[in-house]
């Protein structure tokens, strides 16, 4: 495929042509800083204090998501302390899930715990940076082991039935692996829309979602469909669960509030910032991020139709890239905790798990779970 022939199938349902030097020219803004090249640190500090349900006795376990090192990011430190009996880390689980697993023997106690994390982040962005110019897909492709597991449907994502049908009328007759991921992420991003009603993240029930006709959602919710779409067509794909650190810089150029915040000193309380992001793989060259999620919160955030020439320069970066004001925990759908958790498989983790007794404390009620989320940002 040749690199005119790339970006001319980049420019799908988009008036890219005109608004996507932009997202370039926003960058040369902080061209004397770490910020202009994508790079960026943070420290994350985690408070936990469970507080048992009322009558709920017996022991307590608590499971929080930790980052794996990547290309786009690295923990540089890690520190825990708390009134636990014990606590380990672990990546014992179907996903190779980094995990921070720590006990209390009787719910009576007091249950605290505090995590600290610094975390360098570098933008990625394969397709910005035209590292797909000389890409070619292989006639027959061939994936690893390690990534031939993201085809697989999980209880959350069928590749068959519904599933299926879509993804085939939304690509047609294309086989280009590429532009059937273009063609797929567009209509996900096109005819999907944010449902501030849903809670946390969603359940990414995407049979369900599609049966309904209602195609709404919040990011897992979103961003499974594209995911299951593109495993229905043979395209290894696969979700990161993970949490927003600060401001967005680049993307913050068309919405201050829907890509992440902080104040002027850099610190931000992120603790209902938890986002789900998504990647496909091209065999012959890797993964490759995106995230229609943010651009259906992005035109909710700023009330604008998915025609807006902003909205398609969000639409535009986020094939291909990521700004990384964000870090990634893991991969995991539909699997099992290490270790074994009472309620089980675990749907995702990109939040805290706690049980009493075996009971589940409610995640997704941080008041309830009693945590905390706190960032700055080192400028």
């Amino acid at each position: 495929m040749q690199r005119r022939d790339f970006l001319k199938g980049a420019a799908i349902l988009s008036a890219a042509g005109t608004v996507m030097p932009v997202l370039a020219a926003s960058t040369q803004t902080h061209a004397m800083t770490d910020k202009s090249c994508g790079r960026r640190r943070f420290t994350l500090t985690n408070t936990y204090q469970l507080v048992a349900p009322e009558g709920s006795a017996g022991v307590v376990k608590l499971w929080v998501p930790l980052p794996e090192n990547t290309a786009f990011q690295q923990v540089e430190k890690l520190n825990f302390s708390g009134t636990y009996q014990d606590a380990y880390i672990s990546a014992n689980n179907h996903y190779g899930a980094k995990t921070l697993f720590a006990t209390w023997p009787d719910a009576k106690d007091k249950m605290t715990l505090t995590l600290e994390l610094v975390i360098e982040t570098q933008d990625w962005e394969p397709v910005k940076s035209g590292e797909l110019s000389h890409y070619r897909a292989p006639a027959k492709p061939e994936y690893p082991a390690d990534v031939a597991i993201y085809l697989k449907p999980t209880k959350h994502m069928p590749v068959d039935g519904i599933v299926k049908q879509t993804a085939d009328k939304i690509v047609g007759k294309e086989t280009e692996p590429l532009k059937q991921a273009q063609l797929i992420y567009n209509w996900v991003s096109a005819n999907m829309y944010r449902d501030n009603d849903v809670i946390g993240c969603g359940s990414g029930d995407v049979a369900a979602i599609l049966e309904s006709g209602k195609l709404g959602g919040k990011c897992t919710d979103i961003n499974s469909v594209f995911v299951a779409l593109m495993r229905a067509v043979g395209v290894p794909a696969r979700e990161m669960f993970g949490i927003r650190l600060g401001q967005a810089i680049k993307m913050g150029h068309y919405s201050k509030k829907a890509f992440g915040s902080a104040d002027d000193k850099g610190f931000a309380d992120v603790t209902g910032g938890q986002h789900c992001r998504a990647m496909f793989y091209l065999a012959g060259y890797g993964w490759l991020p995106a995230d229609p999620a943010d651009v259906t919160k992005m035109r909710l955030t700023e009330k604008k139709e998915h025609s807006d020439p902003a909205v398609q320069a969000v639409n535009d970066y986020l094939f291909g890239n990521w700004e990384m004001n964000w870090v990634g925990f893991n991969y995991g759908r539909d699997f099992d905790l290490f270790p074994v958790a009472e309620q089980t498989p675990l749907n995702n983790f990109g939040y805290p798990y706690a049980e009493v007794d075996g009971d589940p404390v409610n995640y997704y009620e941080p008041k309830v779970f009693a945590y905390e989320y706190k960032s700055s940002e080192q400028r």
